[in-house]
């Protein structure tokens, strides 16, 4: 006789967690649809045409951290200009441009790397995040490295954290970079895997064009990942990664 009453009590909690999400969901929509609204006015009046900032990420999630698109002809002292209105609005994180431009080294802007990329450097040295041959798939032995290359990391979360892939000159370049670009994309998903916010993150692919300093292109010691922990100076209390050089 007592199951019922705990089926009911059940029911309600499933209930009141449901409209809980829903709730948090129909909030999270609201300020991003409050950001864009903000964000195309600061556009508008720092008389910058073309360029549209957007709050979701490609999942559809709401985020802090705008995607800004358009404005392909645009100097970059309008660039930094239109990144900088956008970062003005109360409420916005990281911006960053579809073209994967994170952060400005123009405007006497300091670039300063984190302790946490020293942290990870350290793991590094002696250590290598391996893949399957001729594939991005990440090989089960590296499992316990990418565990504490995220716990490195884990202290400077509201930075941005560059993934970028590296390969040898061995093979066609475009393959190199599509191969590159694919392990830094594999890497990324194991840091997101284990905690580290999507919205901070940064992978990208450089194929064999920018080997270790003092190695021939064609050494396999060139197939790398690399990380950088880069936040901007002066900073406002929440790291910027202003778009600026592409």
């Amino acid at each position: 006789m007592t199951t019922r009453p705990a089926i009911v009590i059940a029911l309600g909690a499933t209930l009141i967690a449901a409209l809980g999400a829903v709730g948090a969901g129909s909030a999270d929509d609201r300020l991003a649809d409050e950001l864009d609204r903000k964000a195309a006015q600061a556009i508008a009046d720092s008389g910058v045409s073309g360029v549209t900032a957007k709050f979701r990420t490609s999942g559809g999630w709401a985020t802090r951290h705008p995607l800004l698109s358009g404005g392909e002809g645009l100097d970059e002292g309008a660039r930094a200009k239109v990144a900088r209105a956008v970062y003005s609005v109360d409420g916005v994180a990281g911006v960053q441009w579809s073209d994967g431009t994170i952060l400005a080294e123009s405007e006497g802007l300091q670039l300063t790397p984190l302790h946490c990329q020293k942290d990870v450097e350290a793991l590094l040295r002696a250590r290598t995040i391996r893949f399957e041959e001729g594939s991005s798939k990440v090989e089960m032995a590296s499992n316990e490295l990418l565990d504490e290359v995220a716990a490195a990391l884990r202290p400077c979360l509201g930075s941005i954290i560059a993934v970028t892939g590296h390969t040898d000159s061995s093979g066609p370049e475009p393959g190199n970079i599509a191969l590159s670009q694919e392990r830094a994309d594999a890497v990324e998903q194991a840091l997101i895997a284990r905690g580290i916010p999507s919205d901070g993150l940064r992978a990208r692919g450089v194929g064999s064009r920018e080997p270790v300093e003092g190695l021939e292109p064609t050494d396999p010691a060139n197939r790398r990942i690399e990380f950088s922990v880069i936040a901007t100076e002066p900073l406002l209390p929440t790291p910027i990664d202003t778009p600026g050089p592409r």
